[in-house]
């Protein structure tokens, strides 16, 4: 008998890594392991479970820089050559282990895994986007503003409103049709978000926990149903339990000693003069995917044991049972106690299904066949909830985020403040451009288009992200003052009217997200 429903959430991102100017370049990795690892083998499982007549749903983010590097002709074929070669390793590596017999089976397992996986990319023509719009009767796929800039720490109105706008627009240009919800850059709420969430015919998003917990007035189903907000947009929160069983670093499953182990990789191991041609045109060590080792347990990487595929895919079975086991106990308990049907909230970063988490997209498998087949809960998107329950309580939601601690620390620190003031003064030169030139043709119209992607592309959230983090910092920091410096050489071509086309030319073939972009529209509304 059904008891509630289960609303998963993958918030699929990267920033615009794109860098024509070089062969090869290390954070342009981060796209083609994505690939390889989260986007193919999910679509791979939802074409599994939709041929055993599996009915689940899932609402899924697509972020406008991942659409765009998803759809890049250069990047789409730099991937390609990636995966060749990784399958040419792939043989390389069975000669190699041919007399251990251990390793040999977890080669095979990869040369297995990476030709269905080249399969699938050949059969949509290197198409990554028309494959998830193939599962549209499955999957709900949602936008996010531009450049996932983040809105709480945005100065003025219309820089959230061109951050919408422009999400909105390029969801058009690659789905044909208008996004139904959104997902907020780190699920960071303001609340002057909303009048332009409002126009552009959005009817969902999400908060983390706090959002709607210390909402006004205090949620009457906690955060096991949607709230109103103020302006009439649904707002799903977070549940923090089934989270922390995904999450968690001490209690999570992806922490299980038969999982594989992320930081050993052979691009590491593996003898040099053995390696080199596989590691770029620069010559060092880095991750190159094919990895050996198991978790093992808190030891030295030296000392971590070798990978047993079927042991890690027995548990991905094992703990997807006891994930359901847990959401079924929880919505049983809930439908006790509410006077409807509960609603858990399940959101997560796409990445971690398969990137950090190797065995990730089994275990989505393996849940939602339990899901299917017990039908205590349902699999549900924010558009079908609203269908059954369309009068829900109205709250003045909670300014929030899902960074550590719930606020804006993560992004903004003694490490990152230097940048805010100068995305503040960028965005009020580009006001001002777009004042003195509403209507524009030839170069001029040229720059003030590209000034916009560079604007956009300077407030990503990535950026003080990874700053903070210490993660590819000095890359972090350059992209931050690149794009700030191209925005203000192109507000003074634009000012004086003395072009260099030459650098506005660079700048249009580098930079190119956003190719259907005109600025004349997006300042409207």
């Amino acid at each position: 008998m059904l008891k509630g429903y289960f609303l998963l959430v993958l918030h699929t991102h990267l920033p615009f890594v794109r860098h024509p100017e070089h062969e090869d370049f290390l954070e342009e990795d981060w796209l083609y392991e994505a690939i390889t690892e989260c986007y193919i083998p999910l679509l791979i499982r939802f074409k599994k479970l939709r041929e055993e007549g599996v009915d689940f749903r899932i609402t899924i983010s697509m972020t406008p820089p991942l659409c765009n590097m998803l759809s890049d002709s250069l990047l789409m074929l730099r991937y390609e050559r990636k995966l060749t070669k990784l399958l040419e390793l792939v043989r390389k590596e069975r000669k190699r282990f041919k007399r251990k017999e251990e390793f040999l089976k977890v080669v095979d397992f990869y040369k297995k895994r990476l030709d269905e996986i080249y399969e699938f990319f050949k059969k949509y023509k290197g198409n990554i986007l028309s494959a998830f719009k193939e599962f549209s009767s499955n999957l709900e796929i949602i936008t996010c503003a531009a450049t996932h800039g983040f809105i709480p720490l945005m100065k003025e109105d219309y820089e959230i409103k061109w951050q919408i706008n422009i999400g909105v627009k390029d969801y058009e240009y690659h789905f044909g049709r208008k996004p139904k919800g959104i997902w907020l850059p780190e699920c960071g709420y303001d609340p002057r978000v909303e009048r332009y969430l409002k126009r552009n015919g959005i009817k969902f998003f999400f908060l983390d926990t706090h959002g709607i917990l210390y909402g006004e007035p205090r949620p009457k189903y906690f955060v096991y149903a949607p709230v109103y907000t103020e302006n009439g947009i649904l707002s799903f929160a977070r549940d923090p339990e089934s989270s922390m069983q995904v999450w968690s670093a001490d209690v999570g499953y992806p922490g299980d000693f038969r999982y594989r182990e992320f930081y050993r990789d052979v691009g590491y191991d593996a003898p040099y003069d053995y390696i080199k041609d596989y590691l770029g045109k620069d010559g060092l060590r880095k991750f190159l995917g094919l990895k050996y080792y198991r978790i093992t347990g808190r030891v030295p990487l030296d000392k971590k044991e070798v990978y047993v595929p079927e042991w890690a895919l027995g548990t991905a079975k094992t703990h997807a049972g006891h994930f359901h086991f847990s959401r079924s106990k929880q919505i049983e308990y809930l439908s006790s106690i509410f006077d409807r049907l509960p609603c858990v909230v399940a959101p997560f970063d796409t990445e971690l299904f398969g990137h950090w988490w190797f065995e990730g997209p089994d275990f989505l498998y393996y849940f939602i066949k339990e899901v299917d087949k017990w039908k205590v809960m349902k699999m549900i998107t924010p558009v079908e909830y609203e269908e059954i329950y369309p009068e829900n309580q109205k709250q003045k939601v909670n300014i929030s985020t899902w960074g550590d601690r719930g606020y804006n620390d993560v992004w903004l620190n003694g490490k990152t403040d230097w940048i805010y003031r100068h995305l503040h003064n960028c965005s009020q030169k580009f006001k001002e451009i777009v004042d003195k030139y509403p209507s524009s043709e030839g170069i001029l119209y040229r720059c003030i288009n590209q000034a916009l992607r560079e604007l956009l592309l300077a407030q990503s959230s990535d950026w003080a992200f990874l700053i903070t983090c210490g993660t590819a910092t000095n890359y972090a920091i350059k992209r931050t003052k690149d794009h700030i410096h191209n925005f203000l050489k192109l507000y003074d071509f634009i000012m004086k009217k003395e072009f260099n086309e030459g650098f506005l030319k660079e700048l249009e073939e580098k930079n190119n997200i956003f190719p259907w972009l005109d600025y004349r529209e997006i300042i409207k509304g």
